[in-house]
């Protein structure tokens, strides 16, 4: 290219030659070698933009009962929620592959002009039941970025506290910045319950972690274009955004939803009126108390806790995970792939020593976590609390073999 005119300047920034910038010139205008890379940082980004927009990653969706049969390895009972969960996975991930010429029959040509909507999934359960480990495995399964993120740390914008896009942000962290792969990944919204109204009652102040979170929430979980701040914080104008699509994001939200089942058993009917005695009372409370299927609840109970409508038409899937029993939390010990029991005989085996718990053994640990009323969450604070000492002295013992009994569980967590 032939040099430019002495003395001539930049048509955009306004810098000369004389500012010892190199100058292009052109028929009507100029442009400078620093205009010149700004503007092929623009069309690099609208083009990536343009890029994952069209551009379908292969992912091998796997059938209903391949997904519940990989569930079971990971989670303990909630078969119920192990087949809605699997049935809406396996849908998601196929509406992906709608528009990629995959499905050549006569059949399906003559759908060509329905578009399957996204289906979001609300989980509603008590702490430590199994509502993240759920949206976890499915993640694993799938081979497929996933992001936690807590509800209560997002705020309407203006506000202190978290966007709601920065929620996505995690999402592309987890995708190694990979935009395209971020678009097909999994977010699970933890909390969703706290941000629900606090009364029925539209208020005339602000509710800048409830109502106001649920209408920012709305687009991103329908799908939108949003536009992120790639180190996170509140957006302002001056700052570069990364431009992510949610429409194929699957949308997973949980919470413990306390006082909901009576909500419902209000609806039904089952709301005792008038005085009855302590006993029948108490049997009343727990009959009102306890989970309720997740057939039992209808949108308008969710209206009624504090959800706005918009919202819950954004969550069609609906599954209440039941509290975990005894046997439950006994069989989470020693079945999944990664039990905590296993954990610790691969850390007592590196050591030479083999451990082994009796039945009872189980049991009493899994009834001391049910009491402490923390699910299976529960598990690992009472195991570390019982092999502190048997780890401590491992190292330095002879022993070729521990066999953990009952008896020993009750000396040493009564002890604590």
């Amino acid at each position: 290219m032939a040099p430019s005119t002495k003395g001539i300047s930049c048509s955009f920034c306004g810098k000369s030659e004389a500012d010892g910038v190199m100058v292009i010139p052109g028929p009507q205008a100029n442009i400078c070698e620093f205009c010149v890379e700004i503007c092929h940082e623009i069309v690099q980004e609208e083009n990536s933009v343009a890029n994952s927009t069209n551009e379908i990653p292969k992912i091998d969706v796997p059938a209903p009962i391949e997904i519940k049969e990989f569930l079971d390895q990971y989670v303990i009972g909630h078969a119920d929620t192990k087949k809605a969960l699997s049935v809406a996975v396996h849908n998601h991930y196929k509406r992906l592959q709608q528009n990629g010429g995959q499905f050549d029959s006569e059949l399906y040509d003559e759908f060509d002009d329905v578009e399957i909507e996204k289906s979001n999934i609300l989980l509603i359960g008590p702490t430590g039941c199994g509502k993240t480990l759920f949206a976890r495995s499915l993640a694993k399964m799938l081979d497929v970025p996933f992001a936690i993120a807590d509800a209560t740390t997002v705020t309407e914008a203006g506000y202190v506290g978290e966007d709601v896009e920065n929620i996505l942000l995690y999402l592309l962290q987890a995708a190694d910045m990979d935009v395209n792969k971020a678009q097909r990944g999994i977010i699970y919204i933890d909390e969703i319950d706290k941000v629900a109204r606090k009364t029925e009652n539209v208020s005339v102040t602000r509710d800048v972690s409830g109502e106001g979170v649920q209408q920012a929430l709305l687009k991103i979980l329908e799908g939108s274009v949003a536009h992120i701040p790639p180190k996170g914080g509140r957006k302002h104008p001056q700052q570069e955004n990364i431009a992510m699509r949610t429409h194929d994001i699957l949308f997973i939200c949980g919470g413990a939803f306390v006082g909901l089942d009576s909500y419902v058993a209000q609806r039904q009917g089952r709301k005792a009126i008038g005085y009855i005695g302590s006993e029948e009372s108490s049997d009343q409370s727990k009959k009102i108390n306890s989970l309720i299927p997740s057939d039992s609840i209808q949108p308008e109970d969710l209206v009624r806790f504090g959800l706005i409508p918009e919202f819950v038409g954004r969550l069609p899937v609906l599954s209440a995970l039941s509290e975990l029993t005894e046997e439950d939390l006994a069989r989470i010990l020693v079945e999944p792939n990664n039990c905590l029991v296993r954990q610790y005989q691969k850390l007592l085996a590196m050591e030479g020593i083999k451990l082994t718990f009796t039945k009872q053994a189980l049991h009493t640990i899994a009834g001391i976590s049910m009491k402490r009323k923390s699910g299976a969450r529960g598990l690992r604070a009472v195991m570390e609390a019982f092999m502190m000492d048997i780890m401590y002295d491992a190292p330095s013992s002879t022993k070729k073999s521990i066999r953990i009994t009952d008896k020993m569980v009750k000396d040493t967590i009564g002890a604590l």
